[in-house]
């Protein structure tokens, strides 16, 4: 191996000090969060000393058992439930792919009809497209332009043959939160259905299943502070859904598979610690960060105003110049956002929820969506508002098509 020059040293060393001088502010927590170190240190004991499967009847079983159990009870408790009605998942996908599929599996010889929306995330929209191919009818409700469904439309469309709607609570791209409340009532005295998908807006909202007649809610931990690979699927207590995963019969057969006892304590603790407070504070700097970027010429929000939006999520197009480009020269500076949803980003398909809104190509290319955490500070984001004023002016002095 040839030896570095003391030329290619010093450069070294330049780059290694600047990384280390370069601020990091992490803004995009609708994609990941980092786990709080309370969950952290409630999970770790479950690694190395509590590390007994769950379903043996031996005291480290009973032990492991226990600790399950508890934070069942806690989410159940969050969405005024029953603890017999949560069953954990690997995470949110998995959660939404039971809800829709299995449940049109379990009573397609009786009814063949799902509706939901333009605007949903890939593990509602896939899943949906592949019952198509196999004899399933979908209606993809429109959205205006920030985002809401129509609820008369919804009321029309649902008819004898439907069994299922799923609707997205926060959307996860603009952060329009839907009207569950009314979209229950007219679910229950049609006699269908009623899934939501509360990825984004657990613990961010109030979510009652009996007030809001929701039947069934997808969950998951790594938005709220919690570790990756665990989520929930509720499921209301006499509904007929068929077993996501056959096997050792773990969750009451429903779900077989050894169960991540960690991930699921952890889960229950993010859930615990979670507090109105800390969504307060976000949505106080959410409206500063968007009442100082739009003071950026030609600038335009995506989705609505501070009501009815996630408390975290911000959605911006910069008029005439990429999003790409604005992302990496915000990550010269320390900064990480994203283009779009995490989930999807790695496509070259335009985003579908800006295209549902009324975005045109330009538009949908030049955005760029921020999503913040109770970790964030004043002083972060006014780093930041500076940096993407001086990112976007550097930008629009490049781009031919700027005005």
């Amino acid at each position: 191996m040839q030896k570095k020059t003391a030329e290619e040293n010093a450069n070294s060393a330049f780059l290694e000090n600047k990384n280390k001088m370069i601020k990091k502010i992490y803004l995009d927590n609708a994609a990941t969060t980092k786990v709080d170190a309370k969950v952290l240190e409630a999970m770790l004991p479950y690694f190395s000393e509590k590390y007994g499967n769950a379903s043996s009847s031996h005291l480290m079983g009973r032990e492991t058992r226990e600790a399950i159990e508890k934070a069942r009870e806690i989410i159940a408790k969050s969405i005024n439930a029953k603890p017999s009605e949560i069953y954990f998942t690997s995470g949110g996908t998995e959660s939404n792919n039971w809800a829709v599929k299995e449940l049109y599996f379990t009573n397609q010889h009786m009814k063949k009809h799902i509706i939901t929306t333009k605007i949903e995330h890939p593990s509602i929209t896939e899943p949906c497209k592949l019952l198509e191919k196999m004899g399933a009818k979908i209606t993809y409700l429109d959205v205006e332009s920030e985002g809401f469904i129509d609820l008369k439309e919804l009321e029309s469309a649902i008819d004898d043959e439907t069994i299922l709607v799923s609707v997205i609570q926060g959307n996860n791209e603009i952060g329009t939160l839907q009207d569950i409340e009314k979209i229950g009532k007219i679910c229950r005295s049609k006699g269908v259905l009623f899934h939501i998908d509360a990825c984004q807006s657990y613990t961010k909202t109030k979510i009652d299943v009996k007030k809001q007649n929701i039947d069934l809610m997808t969950l998951n931990a790594h938005k709220i502070h919690g570790p990756k690979g665990i989520g929930a699927l509720f499921v209301r207590e006499g509904i007929k859904l068929a077993p996501f995963l056959q096997g050792g019969g773990h969750e009451k057969g429903m779900r077989s598979g050894t169960e991540n006892v960690a991930g699921i304590v952890g889960f229950g603790e993010a859930v615990r610690i979670s507090s109105e407070k800390d969504v307060k504070n976000i949505e106080k700097l959410r409206d500063y960060a968007i009442e100082e970027i739009l003071k950026i010429g030609t600038t335009k929000l995506n989705g609505p105003k501070s009501k009815n939006r996630l408390c975290n999520n911000i959605n911006i197009s910069f008029s005439n110049i990429e999003g790409e480009a604005i992302q990496g020269l915000l990550e010269q500076e320390g900064i990480y956002v994203s283009t779009g949803s995490a989930c999807a980003s790695h496509k070259l398909e335009k985003s579908p929820v800006l295209r549902a809104i009324g975005l045109n190509d330009f538009e949908i290319n030049s955005s760029i969506r921020v999503s913040l955490s109770k970790y964030n500070t004043k002083e972060e984001i006014d780093y930041f508002i500076k940096s993407i004023k001086k990112v976007v002016e550097k930008l629009r002095k490049m781009s031919p098509f700027a005005n």
